[in-house]
């Protein structure tokens, strides 16, 4: 089924149980808080439906049907190209504002199919779930989302050492129908607007943590699922001219919470096994693949960055100034990095059963350099910028008072544009730079991916340390220790 908007938009008004402001919302897609980001998505389902897009976003599966590129399983580096191209195009749609997308955890639950023989190895039942999943979600076109890490709370303690056992969702009852969940995950990033939730943990776990240690997925509308949305930025935005991404892309993050929820035995992937909760990234394409499409998505958001900075500069008239370029310079090279690492880790990528699997330490040093390389990139454009992204009308609604826009025409002046293209375009770089949105995405682009310390040391174990060994000890032994003097 090749989903449109307006199919996809009909298939959330489904009962959820959104919670936001203490009350309960009776349908997301007309929710002031989120009916914005819901036509977002929505125009993601459109353009793959739209047949001038075929070619880029469709290909044809094993079954001989038609199905969006999220779930392909390149078997070359021409295909796995192919399929990049279509998360460009998706990520160029919201200028990569939009982090948990459907590509996302499409790209993880890919990633485990083509492992699928470690969860084959672990238990033949979940592996045959997993396919039937798999085939599932990729021919109706299902938007999943997922939550893998577990609530903060007491962080110098593991999840069964908590003073409630049930802070984190576990299984705390399973009979011949399947099991039943209670308690808490984070972060349902896109969950409001997604169809299903994958449920896992990707945190290091411990002995006495097996409960815990569950993988599965069901209906955002299941019984006994409460989403408790953060605070809405799109309800907080007055308009789209004031705040242009905050009104239209705030894909928003919830907390789940299971309030025993039964899971059909044909939805567990993994349960009650601290190892394979692991294996099922690590082991398998799962990590590479869904991290991958991050980082392709974030060079398309950086991209988008470096244009605020570029026109920051024209629209005051600094561009040839040294210093300037100089700035520009930088941002163009470390936009062109992230580009660089994500076709050298498909470059570099290698066969694994069969696919063509990104590489793994150019990914993780992407990841390791991303972290740092937002803030950064951020902290430039306010320098570019100064009082430019303040010193703006209080909303686009002075425009409509004959004297404030008279003012305005005035005092908002530019060498290369009106008044108008100048509010316009500040409106816009202040809600990337300095809004509570744009602060939102401050953090996120700092730990999405995982603490800093676990992407070192992803890049740590990954890395070619024989082979950087090897040449130190070749030119060790290309000479000895003499006297001094001597040849």
């Amino acid at each position: 089924m090749i989903k449109t908007g307006s199919e996809h938009l009909a298939s959330i008004r489904d009962g959820r149980a959104v919670f936001i402001d203490g009350k309960q919302v009776d349908d997301v897609t007309t929710h002031p808080a989120f009916r914005n980001s819901a036509a977002t998505i929505g125009q993601l389902y459109d353009f793959q439906a739209d047949p001038a897009n075929r070619d880029l976003m469709l290909y044809k599966t094993s079954d001989g049907d038609y199905a969006n590129r999220i779930w392909q399983l390149p078997t070359s580096y021409a295909e796995l190209i192919e399929r990049r191209k279509a998360l460009v195009a998706w990520s160029e749609l919201h200028a990569g504002y939009i982090g948990r997308g459907p590509e996302h955890v499409a790209s993880c639950i890919a990633g485990m199919y083509m492992g699928r023989e470690v969860f084959r190895a672990y238990d033949p039942k979940r592996a045959d779930a997993l396919e039937d999943y798999y085939r599932y979600v990729r021919d109706n076109n299902v938007y999943v989302c997922y939550v893998i890490i577990n609530p903060q709370a007491d962080r110098s303690r593991s999840a069964f050492e908590q003073a409630d056992p049930y802070l984190t969702a576990g299984v705390v009852d399973r009979d011949v129908r399947g099991i039943t969940i209670r308690g808490a995950k984070m972060l349902a990033t896109g969950g409001i607007f997604a169809n299903e939730v994958l449920v896992s943990c990707i945190q290091p776990l411990k002995a006495g943590d097996e409960r815990y240690a569950t993988t599965f997925s069901i209906p955002m509308n299941a019984k006994g699922l409460k989403i408790l949305s953060r605070r809405s930025y799109e309800a907080g935005a007055t308009s789209i001219g004031d705040y242009p991404l905050a009104s239209r892309f705030d894909e928003n993050d919830a907390v789940l919470y299971f309030d025993d929820v039964h899971v059909p035995w044909d939805r567990v992937f993994v349960l009650d096994n601290i190892e394979m909760c692991q294996k099922q990234f690590h082991a398998t394409p799962a990590h590479v693949y869904q991290n991958y499409q991050a980082m392709v998505r974030f060079s398309v958001k950086l991209k988008f960055l470096a244009g605020i900075g570029r026109r920051i500069a024209d629209m005051n008239g600094i561009a040839q100034i040294p210093q300037v370029r100089e700035m520009l310079g930088q941002l163009a090279a470390e936009a062109a990095m992230i580009d660089g690492l994500v076709a050298g880790m498909e470059a570099k990528g290698a066969f694994i059963n069969g696919y063509f699997i990104p590489d793994r330490h150019t990914l993780y040093t992407a990841l390791t350099l991303a972290q740092p390389l937002y803030g950064k990139f951020i902290g430039t454009l306010r320098e570019l910028a100064g009082g430019g992204m303040i010193m703006l009308p209080s909303s686009t609604a002075d425009f409509a008072n004959p004297e404030l826009a008279a003012l305005i025409d005035k005092t908002q002046q530019s060498p290369n544009s009106n008044s108008h293209e100048r509010v316009k375009f500040y409106k816009l770089a202040w809600d990337a730079v300095g809004s509570e949105f744009g602060s939102r995405h401050a953090q996120y682009e700092m730990f999405y991916s995982g603490a800093t310390f676990v992407t070192r040391g992803h890049s740590f174990r990954t890395y070619d340390w024989s082979g950087a060994e090897g040449l130190l000890d070749r030119m060790l032994d290309s000479y000895e220790l003499t006297p001094s003097g001597s040849k």
